[in-house]
């Protein structure tokens, strides 16, 4: 079916994700030339946009092939088909739909992710994550807290106080006595400070940035996080072990209650006794002993757990653990004594399994912020913007809490008469304060924009849409592979719905116009003679019983219950003897029976070493095919029928004109 060739000028490239094009940004054989390729009713196509659809097709899943003329001759008339479908879609307005909209849109924004500046910075933050997943660090800090409703002029002391104590560590005061004396974190008492091993994304960002960035023994400046200032001291780092499996054996105590304790230490110290036994299962004594109800009739199975997630004193026992199946001694947590036992290590995986977990953890972490600012001020320096400073500042003082009441705003602004000042421009281009209003508005009549309070956080918006905008326009006038990919989608989008509402869906819903193509095209709708047949292939080699059947079959005549019959005397005893299939076959076509001389009815037939025997009944004539047996076979045609009819009306009602001195140039880059 032509569409079939078609549709895939516009969809080609879901199959085919990294293939180079024939047409690359700035290096374009045919970016000097205006000539078209051809025209249809007067609008233009041009010669890079076949090309990089020939290309891309010549190389999906098969090595690059020269074309010959006559291979060129059908691509071309291929696409002006296309092309043509794509027009008359346009001409019966399926691009203004808001079906249309609302898909091209989704398609746009997926394919326009991977030549973002958002993408460059979002891949560096994941490889980084990454690499710092290869190495867990050990850390202590020392935490001075913001005050509640804290005023800059708090916040300022905070930092200087932080700044002291940085000093003083520095200077060689010992830090865990410092972090007892000054820390604010409520554990400082029980870890002096020291926080254990960790890896990447089990801190918060800023704080984990500046661990990674120590070395040993180092301190850093203080350190800003939601929690207040931090000043950290890195005390080792080492690779990543990766990941363990452990279960675990259960015996509570109740903290502060010394019987218990002591009641918890005897009953641990049996059970490990017991443990050591040879006639002792792990499964047996977990069920028996363990006090964790969610594990106990699992085995006391856990599941896989890295460095930092996990009270420190299991963790240490866990890792410590070498062999599949090794068993610790009792280990004391807050929760009581565990045993633990091995069952599994696995190493940090690859890259590539963990990119979508981190991800979307990093777009969920700060690390979003810092993605955003880092994109906004990539396009800011790219598209030349140039901020009216003064006028920010000012309305960022008159509307610091502004909700966003477009009245209020409004209100000032005409008293001002403030609507021609420049806001910002944007690649040359000025945004006037009127601009920025305007955004507000339709934001605000949005269902479901979010919204916001303050100048700089709706101004902020407004930059960040326009900006976006502007990369948009910036990777449609300067990127040709992103350009070919809108372009393609886009057209795609309308080929299906014309396709759809013209060829697919009248060829299965036109009931009349089926009936009427199959009367017509009858001759296509033939069954050649046919004769029901019974075909036994013997899998195995067994002389005495194939012997048997063929004494069975020898002077019978065909009859549907033979296969049954066969079934329950062989196949019971001998499954794998032989296998049967009993259908009417078309004689001149059956490999087998199209030699045979069908006014017996038993045969038998030795074929590229196999033998068969065959049993054929009365012959069934030639004659046409029923509509109800070959429905979803006319239904195909007519599809194909209707497309052709399709394609005859757009040329002949279209004014297509082909530039034959361009289609010999792209010819010659083609074949070459």
């Amino acid at each position: 079916m032509k569409f079939g060739f078609s549709i895939c000028f516009a969809l080609a490239l879901l199959s085919s994700c990294a293939t180079k094009v024939a047409v690359e940004e700035n290096h374009d054989p045919l970016s000097q030339t205006q000539r078209y390729l051809f025209t249809i009713d007067g609008n233009p196509t041009y010669a890079d946009e076949f090309l990089y659809i020939l290309n891309k097709n010549n190389q999906i899943g098969e090595e690059k092939k020269d074309f010959t003329s006559e291979e060129f001759e059908k691509n071309l008339d291929l696409f002006i088909n296309f092309k043509l479908k794509v027009a008359e879609a346009e001409r019966l307005g399926y691009h203004q739909t808001e079906e249309f909209r609302r898909e091209f849109d989704s398609f746009r924004e997926d394919l326009r992710r991977p030549y973002l500046l958002e993408n460059e910075v979002q891949e560096g933050e994941l490889q980084k994550a990454y690499d710092r997943l290869q190495e867990i660090v050990k850390a202590s800090h020392i935490l001075l807290s913001f005050p509640t409703d804290a005023t800059l002029e708090d916040s300022i002391a905070v930092m200087r106080m932080a700044e002291k104590i940085r000093n003083e560590a520095v200077s060689g005061v010992d830090f865990a006595d410092l972090a007892v004396e000054h820390s604010q974190d409520p554990s400082v008492q029980v870890n002096k400070g020291n926080l254990g091993y960790f890896t990447a994304m089990q801190m918060v960002y800023p704080f984990e940035a500046a661990a990674y960035d120590l070395k040993i023994g180092e301190v850093s400046s203080p350190v800003a996080t939601d929690f207040g200032y931090h000043i950290i001291r890195l005390e080792d780092r080492k690779p990543n072990p990766g990941e363990v499996r452990v279960s675990h054996l259960l015996v509570r105590t109740v903290p502060g209650d010394a019987a218990s304790e002591d009641r918890a230490v005897r009953r641990i110290a049996d059970i490990y006794a017991q443990l050591r036994l040879e006639s002792s299962t792990w499964e047996g004594v977990v069920a028996s002993f363990s006090e964790d109800q969610g594990t106990r009739e699992s085995g006391g199975l856990l599941p896989w757990f890295g460095v930092g997630s996990i009270v420190p004193e299991f963790e240490a026992a866990a890792f410590g653990l070498t062999e599949i199946g090794e068993i610790s001694p009792p280990v004391k947590t807050d929760y009581g004594y565990h045993i633990i036992r091995l069952e599994g290590t696995r190493p940090v995986p690859p890259y590539e399994e963990m990119e979508a977990i981190l991800k979307s953890r990093i777009l969920r972490d700060s690390r979003s912020t810092l993605i955003a600012s880092q994109v906004m001020a990539m396009q800011k320096a790219k598209y030349k913007v140039s901020e009216n400073e003064l006028l920010i500042r000012q309305l960022s003082e008159s509307f610091g809490d502004w909700s966003g009441n477009v009245d209020v705003l409004e209100d000032t602004i005409n008293r001002r008469d403030l609507w021609k000042l420049e806001l910002l421009s944007i690649s040359g281009e000025s945004l006037l304060l009127q601009d920025f209003f305007d955004f507000v508005k339709s934001e605000l009549e949005a269902v479901q924009s979010p919204r916001i309070n303050g100048f700089e956080a709706w101004y902020e918006r407004f930059v960040t849409k326009r900006l976006k905008e502007e990369e948009e326009r910036d990777l449609l006038e300067n990127n040709a592979e992103y350009r070919m990919l809108v372009r393609e989608f886009r057209e795609g989008i309308l080929l299906f719905s014309l396709m759809n509402d013209k060829v697919w869906q009248m060829g299965i819903f036109d009931s009349i116009g089926q009936h009427q193509y199959y009367e017509t095209h009858m001759d296509r709708y033939q069954w050649k003679d046919r004769v029901p047949a019974l075909v036994i292939s013997f899998v195995q080699k067994n002389p005495e019983e194939q012997e048997k059947i063929r004494q069975f079959l020898s002077g019978k005549q065909y009859a549907p219950e033979l296969k049954n019959e066969l079934e329950k005397r062989w196949l019971e005893e001998f499954p794998l003897l032989f296998t049967m299939e009993d259908k009417l076959q078309e004689i001149p076509t059956h490999p087998l029976i199209k030699d045979l001389d069908i006014s017996t009815s038993f045969h038998e037939v030795t074929k590229d070493g196999k033998q068969f025997f065959v049993m054929t009944g009365e012959l069934i004539p030639a004659q046409a095919k029923k509509f109800e047996e070959i429905r979803g076979l006319v239904i195909q045609d007519y599809q194909n029928f209707l497309d052709e009819n399709l394609i005859g009306e757009l040329r002949n009602k279209s004014i297509l004109q082909v530039d034959e001195e361009e289609k010999k140039r792209v010819y010659e880059i083609a074949v070459n």
